[in-house]
C-alpha cells in the first residue's frame, strides 16, 4: 500500500488536497484527521507538518510526499524531487536595511538570521561566503531591529512585510520554490508511486490546457490545424453539411481566446471551449 505524506496546514495544505482530489484520491472529512485510508487506490494519506515530510520520506517511513522545495533542501534528508506541482510558489532571498548590502559576498563576516538554516548554509558554502547563521524558529523580520542579526534570509512573496519593517531585498534569489512531489533518494518507483505521478501529471496538463471544438470548411483545414495542432494531432470528422468538417484539439489555456479570434477570421464557426478535468498523455 502506497503511503503518502500531505501537508496538514499552511499555504500548501489546501492546494495539495485539491490536486490529490482531482487525481482521484480520497479526502479527509475534517482537519483533525491525521490518517486517511484509501482502499480504492491502495494508499494511505498521512497529514504531517510540511517541514517534517522530507524527513519521513527520506527515512523510508513513507513512500512519497508533497512539500515545498525550500523545505526539502533545508531538511538535509535523503529525499529527492520527482515532480514540480505548480503551486505554493515563493522566492527565498536576502534582506537588510536599505544600503547595507548589495550582494551575498558583502555578507562575509556578518550575522544572518533565518528559519531555513540548512538551506542557507548550503548556499553560503556554494558561493564561498563565510558568515554566521542565526537559526530562528519563527518570523525573522524583526531580527535586525532587535540586534540579533545584520541581515536575514527568508521566504519572500510580495515584499510588503519586509518593507513594513524597513527592510529591502538585495542580491540574487537564493532559491525559487514551489510545491513538489518527493520520494526517498535512489528508491525505486513502485506501481503505486508511478500511478500517483501519472495522475498528478494528468491534472497538471488538464489545468494548462482546454479542449477546443469548431466547424470549418474543408479547404481551410490546413490553416486551422496550424493554429490548433493538438497533442498527437487534432480529431477531424466530416459534417453532414457538405464541404465542412468538425475539429477537436487540446490547446493551451493561456492564449486560447486569441486562437478563437484567429479561427473566426479563418471562417470557423460553432467554436466551443471546455475545461479538461484530467487526462493521460
Amino acid at each position: 500500500m502506497l503511503r503518502i505524506a500531505v501537508p496538514n496546514k499552511g499555504v500548501l495544505n489546501e492546494s495539495a488536497q485539491m490536486i490529490l482530489k482531482e487525481a482521484g484520491y480520497r479526502q479527509r472529512k475534517d482537519s483533525k484527521e491525521l490518517v486517511v485510508v484509501d482502499p480504492d487506490n491502495s494508499c494511505e494519506l498521512f497529514f504531517l507538518r510540511p517541514r517534517d515530510i522530507a524527513v519521513y520520506v527520506g527515512e523510508g517511513t513513507l513512500d512519497a510526499g508533497i512539500t515545498g522545495r525550500d523545505m526539502l533542501y533545508d531538511s538535509g534528508a535523503p529525499a529527492e524531487e520527482i515532480l514540480p506541482l505548480g503551486f505554493g510558489g515563493s522566492t527565498f532571498r536576502f534582506a537588510a536595511r536599505p544600503g547595507d548590502f548589495s550582494s551575498v559576498h558583502d555578507l562575509a563576516g556578518h550575522r544572518i538570521a533565518t528559519s531555513y538554516a540548512g538551506l542557507l548554509e548550503k548556499h553560503l558554502a556554494e558561493v564561498g561566503v563565510d558568515a554566521r547563521v542565526i537559526k530562528l524558529d519563527g518570523a525573522v523580520e524583526t531580527a535586525i531591529r532587535l540586534g540579533v542579526a545584520d541581515a536575514i534570509a527568508d521566504v519572500v512573496e510580495t515584499g510588503t512585510t519586509l518593507r513594513n519593517v524597513g527592510l529591502e531585498v538585495f542580491g540574487e534569489p537564493i532559491m525559487r520554490s514551489e510545491a513538489v512531489l518527493i520520494k526517498r533518494a535512489g528508491a525505486p518507483q513502485n506501481n503505486g508511486l508511478e500511478q500517483l505521478i501519472r495522475r498528478l501529471q494528468g491534472v497538471l496538463v488538464a489545468r494548462d490546457y482546454v479542449m477546443m471544438d469548431y466547424d470549418i470548411r474543408a479547404e481551410h483545414i490546413d490553416k486551422a490545424i496550424a493554429l490548433t495542432p493538438g497533442m498527437e494531432g487534432p480529431t477531424v470528422s466530416p459534417l453532414h453539411r457538405e464541404g465542412w468538417v468538425a475539429v477537436r484539439a487540446m490547446v493551451p489555456r493561456r492564449g486560447h481566446q486569441q486562437v478563437m479570434d484567429q479561427l473566426w477570421e479563418l471562417g470557423a464557426r460553432a467554436i466551443l471551449v471546455t475545461d479538461i478535468y484530467a487526462c493521460r498523455l
